[in-house]
């Protein structure tokens, strides 16, 4: 980037850090939505919930089915990875 184009682009600059920063926001939230151990973890959490009567049962059945889908989602994609690289070599 030449120096004229840095000065005339220098009031963007918040714009593109905010970009950069809802980047990198997005990433780690995709990271954690499909972490097996963080759901896994969120099931026991549930179970322990539900144990102590925090929640019913319906509330336990509508959050492990939310969590079990997400664990499945997460098990598909890292398999359809994994696919891809043994279909490239």
């Amino acid at each position: 980037m030449g120096l004229i184009t840095g000065l005339l682009t220098l009031p963007l600059a918040p714009v593109r850090g905010t970009a950069w920063l809802a980047e990198r926001i997005q990433e780690q939230a995709e990271l954690e939505l499909g972490d097996e151990g963080a759901i896994q973890e969120q099931l026991m959490q549930l179970e322990a919930l539900h144990a102590a009567g925090e929640i019913d049962d319906e509330e336990l059945a509508a959050g492990e089915d939310a969590l079990l889908e997400r664990l499945i989602a997460a098990r598909g994609l890292s398999g359809e990875e994994s696919n891809g690289r043994l279909d490239g070599e």
